[in-house]
């Protein structure tokens, strides 16, 4: 099989180009078809699908060489915002239709409700707007370790990379269903390759509860915001934040319809004004 018979794998990062997850990432996927990288050429923790008006920036492309166990790939970074930098990716830089999108190996667990404020989430949300089928994966922090705003190229991927290898190459046999655009791939601080993996839902659950850290005065005093991780917690069993706590491997699907499951007639009744 030529290079231009493989699948396209498109495959960016939050934490930015010189993330250590987005070249274990690569080193996961090579073996499955030819790999795209584009990724923001800074930090982008926590920018959901954010695209700033004009992308925020002149939008210029840099190369850059991403470097794994003694691999290296060349790929390519923009001032700019993970959705943003999927946009280059696949309406720029590919030259053939896009078989799968890869947003991470992020660093940091992305449960519960911080869904719509990830990065990393937004990524993949923004190609499966593309109609290209999604991956958006996270390695959950271990304890004591930097926060999820440093690069830190000790971290343990060789679990992640396994099962985002197994799940890519089964995204790529197998259609998803209908309604499912992105999985969310949740990995255990203290996974190995044989860890037991469940197919769950979100969970209902601030995992990083925000928090205000206090002054005097709130328009002279600067202030911080800071997050708060609840690792360890979660909200209902058969959740991804419950899959951690047990130690397993959660697949979540997520689907770009974000509409409530009310039952409709029901709504309109409940809000109509025929009391």
């Amino acid at each position: 099989m030529t290079v231009s018979e493989q699948p396209l794998i498109l495959v960016t990062n939050d934490d930015g180009i010189e993330s250590p997850g987005l070249a274990a990432a690569v080193a996961a996927l090579t073996s499955l078809g030819e790999v795209l990288i584009i990724a923001p050429l800074h930090q982008q923790t926590s920018s959901s699908r954010s695209r700033p008006a004009r992308g925020g920036t002149d939008s210029r492309i840099f190369r850059r060489t991403i470097g794994y166990q003694g691999q290296s790939w060349e790929g390519y970074a923009v001032d700019t915002t993970p959705a943003v930098a999927v946009d280059h990716g696949i309406l720029e830089l590919s030259n053939r239709p896009v078989s799968l999108a890869v947003s991470g190996i992020n660093y940091g667990a992305n449960v519960g409700t911080c869904v719509t404020v990830s990065g990393t989430v937004g990524a993949a949300l923004q190609a499966a707007e593309h109609g290209v089928p999604a991956i958006a994966i996270s390695i959950e922090l271990k304890e004591k370790e930097p926060d999820l705003y440093m690069h830190n190229s000790a971290i343990d991927f060789s679990a992640a990379v396994h099962f985002l290898c197994y799940f890519a190459e089964r995204t790529l046999k197998h259609d998803l269903p209908e309604d499912v655009d992105v999985l969310k791939i949740e990995i255990p601080a203290e996974a190995d390759e044989g860890s037991h993996w469940v197919v769950t839902r979100q969970d209902r659950f601030a995992y990083y509860q925000t928090n205000i850290t206090e002054r005097e005065d709130f328009f002279t005093d600067p202030t911080e915001l800071e997050l708060i991780t609840r690792k360890g917690e979660y909200g209902q069993e058969g959740t991804d934040a419950h899959a951690l706590v047990q130690g397993w491997v959660s697949v979540t699907p997520l689907s770009l319809d974000l509409t409530s499951r009310v039952d409709l007639k029901e709504l309109r009744c409940i809000i109509s004004n025929n009391d």
